[in-house]
């Protein structure tokens, strides 16, 4: 009764490039590039520059948030930073997040 057994017919080949695939790699990388990563690096490199830039008089932001003033720079890592009339402590290029611009001063 139900003896007939369907075979799938054998489809034809795809007549698309072999590259292709390749090619659509390529082009969501390049995406990524200037979507994700050069915005990164870009931001990145500001950042770096801006604790190079950094004297003894500037306010910044710490990591944690706190707004501090620079007193003295000890080395090219670290700094003594006042935080309140009187407290001074000492804060790595790595606690801080950024300066304050004059706009955040008013």
């Amino acid at each position: 009764m139900f003896n007939s057994i369907a075979y799938a017919a054998d489809a034809p080949a795809a007549q698309g490039s072999p590259f292709a695939p390749l090619l659509m790699m390529v082009v969501i990388f390049g995406i990524f590039y200037f979507l994700l990563i050069r915005p990164q690096q870009k931001k990145q490199k500001e950042h770096v520059n801006m604790l190079n830039a950094i004297k003894a008089g500037d306010e910044l932001i710490t990591g944690g948030g706190i707004y501090c003033k620079v007193t003295k720079v000890l080395d090219n890592n670290t700094f003594l930073v006042e935080i309140a009339d009187g407290v001074t402590v000492k804060l790595t290029k790595n606690g801080i997040a950024q300066k304050v611009t004059e706009q955040e001063k008013k």
